[in-house]
């Protein structure tokens, strides 16, 4: 909701970038044969949503050797101090007290820094948890402009204007995260329209019975009604005029969202069952990016006046 419906009508509007990026990945995976497994299910859910390969480039992050090698200069360029500032690196720590934590994770700001930087991206298509991240970004390559010289695009964080932070079900107070306790209050993309239809049935609410749009006061049934106008298109404001009782909020909100999901678990599972088909469609889109990310590594590289390689 905060994100694939709006890369898929938004492809048209300019030349658009889709990394896997399976480096960041490594933040959090010790475990062999997981990433190339899953980065296969990225590239088919990507295709299935409706991105459009003759469109929208999309890509395998490390397949384009461009984005390790700026994100060294990124993390030449941004202070100790700012990554330490940074909200997610302080609550995935956090969460992670007592396991390892990878200096990965706390660097990871540069390497997203160069995956944005590397195509002269104008508008980074973000949820509300993610402007941090375009801040510190725009604030690294101001930096690195004021040293060497105007090299960089200066990138702006865009928002959807609905679902941009859809709320976990069970515990409206929360994004709706993979990283959550349980997951009963997620809705998966490759969920059966039944699980879907029991998840949106058990949804939070509360006891007063009145369908209004507040969020500090009603979570759950604002939480509901954004899912549902993301999922339909129809204004909040028309919607709670439409509805008296929570039951039948709950039920058109998860058909709404079956209606969304089923067509795009087909496709998914279509292309998961022809690799060949996928593998030529991720090529096409790393030769497209291979080709950008060239052209603007070289560009820092004359910029800081590196040795040409010989």
């Amino acid at each position: 909701m905060g994100a694939l419906i709006n890369w898929v009508s938004g492809q048209h509007d300019g030349n658009v970038f889709h990394g896997i990026v399976d480096l960041h990945a490594l933040t959090v995976t010790d475990t062999p044969d997981v990433l190339g497994k899953q980065t296969i299910e990225l590239a088919a859910m990507l295709f299935a949503v409706g991105l459009d390969p003759e469109i929208a480039t999309v890509f395998v992050q490390s397949h384009i050797h461009e984005h390790t090698e700026l994100a060294w200069i990124m993390e030449c360029t941004v202070s100790f101090g700012e990554l330490s500032r940074m909200t997610q690196f302080k609550d995935k720590a956090a969460k992670r007290e007592s396991d390892f934590v990878s200096a990965g994770l706390f660097t990871y700001p540069a390497l997203q820094a160069a995956d944005i930087l590397l195509y002269d991206a104008e508008e980074v298509p973000v949820g509300d948890d993610q402007r941090q991240h375009i801040e510190i970004t725009r604030d690294i390559a101001i930096r690195f402009n004021h040293r060497f010289g105007e090299t960089l695009v200066l990138p702006k964080a865009v928002h959807p204007k609905a679902g941009a932070r859809v709320m976990d079900l069970q515990d409206p107070t929360s994004k709706m995260s993979k990283s959550a306790v349980a997951d009963n209050g997620l809705i998966y993309m490759l969920d059966d329209n039944a699980t879907i239809e029991k998840k949106f049935k058990r949804a939070v609410t509360d006891s007063d019975g009145v369908v209004a749009y507040d969020r500090e006061n009603k979570a759950g049934i604002s939480n509901l009604l954004d899912i549902l106008s993301a999922a339909t298109g129809t204004p909040i404001p028309q919607l709670v005029e439409q509805y008296s009782q929570y039951g039948p909020l709950k039920k058109d909100t998860g058909d709404a969202v079956i209606a969304v999901i089923e067509p795009i678990r087909s496709r998914y599972n279509e292309l998961m069952n022809d690799k060949g088909q996928l593998a030529q469609l991720l090529k096409i889109g790393n030769q497209r990016a291979r080709e950008v990310a060239a052209r603007t590594l070289d560009r820092t590289h004359k910029a800081i006046g590196l040795l040409p390689r010989i």
